[in-house]
């Protein structure tokens, strides 16, 4: 299932100032530069201030006194983001003026050494949008596995393929009972709009996360990134929900589970070669997966309450 790439109504165009300017050093084909400009078509003219710990997006902002990020930034340690925001947005509530503060985080930053700040500002029901760019490794220390990174996949550190699967971190945030936390695809800008618009007007701690392909991590072709995110969200390995309050989950992206989307995903990347791992392999894990979001929807089929 797929979106047309256009997305009716005000765009970019309505801010004087783009949140990733031209002329900035991200690779080609960077999934997480796709991410940032969809995310600020859905930002319009709202107040923003950007958190940014170590990561990819923290060389994004290119060396001082310019940058490439078209709002306020501050840059903190990897693990800082949600404690810097936290800051922020106190000091925004006393101003009175509006600004929605956002962490801009890759999955190292959230995953692993982000994750203490992280849970205590959700817990505290922090007045904070947290976004996890989600590239599945630390790609801007060359490429080491994270807790992100999925079972099989090649890193300089887990050269034979991880063995670990994946950390399910939106179960994690929604048993934080966060106001709004939800995955949106790149391929499917529609419904990550949406979602952006949704969590910026929202209060307290929101949580947004997106798969952020990484050619030179991943191997892959640059020109193929959104490709893949549609390819991952078309055979279930990628899951487009929302969940509210940490109880009511919805699915907003049917899969169809197709094997063959599956098999091109893994032999587009040349990450996956050197474990052998393949579509088959990975097919009972998904369907776990998908039988626990189904449970947790209240939407269990007749062939997964018989599995």
């Amino acid at each position: 299932m797929s979106e047309p790439s256009t997305v009716a109504g005000p765009s970019a165009e309505t801010r004087p100032t783009p949140l990733l300017r031209p002329g900035n050093s991200n690779c080609g084909g960077c999934g997480m530069s796709s991410a940032l400009q969809l995310f600020g078509r859905a930002v319009e003219h709202r107040r923003l201030q950007l958190v940014v710990p170590a990561s990819c997006a923290a060389v994004t902002a290119g060396p001082f006194p310019t940058t490439s990020f078209g709002v306020p930034t501050v840059l903190t340690t990897f693990g800082a983001a949600a404690a810097v925001a936290t800051g922020l947005s106190r000091v925004a509530r006393l101003n009175g003026d509006g600004t929605r503060v956002v962490c801009w985080a890759g999955d190292g930053g959230t995953y692993d050494i982000g994750m203490a700040s992280l849970s205590a500002a959700a817990e505290r029901d922090e007045d904070v949008l947290y976004v996890c760019y989600d590239n599945e490794i630390y790609g801007n220390t060359g490429g080491q596995r994270s807790s992100a990174t999925p079972a099989g996949a090649s890193t300089t550190n887990t050269p034979a393929g991880k063995p670990e699967e994946k950390k399910d971190l939106l179960a994690i945030m929604a048993a934080h009972r966060v106001r709004y936390a939800a995955s949106f695809s790149i391929a499917h800008p529609q419904d990550a709009i949406r979602k952006v618009r949704r969590a910026l007007d929202a209060t307290g701690f929101r949580f947004l996360h997106a798969l952020s392909p990484c050619p030179t991590g991943w191997k892959s072709e640059p020109a193929l990134g959104i490709e893949l995110v549609r390819l991952a969200v078309r055979s279930g390995l990628y899951p487009v929900v929302e969940i509210v309050e940490g109880r009511k989950l919805v699915v907003n992206v049917e899969p169809d589970f197709s094997r063959e989307a599956l098999e091109l995903y893994l032999s587009l990347q040349q990450r996956f070669q050197r474990s052998g791992i393949t579509a088959e392999r990975l097919a009972p894990a998904i369907a776990r997966r998908w039988r626990e979001l189904r449970a947790a929807s209240g939407r269990i089929l007749p062939a997964e309450r018989e599995a």
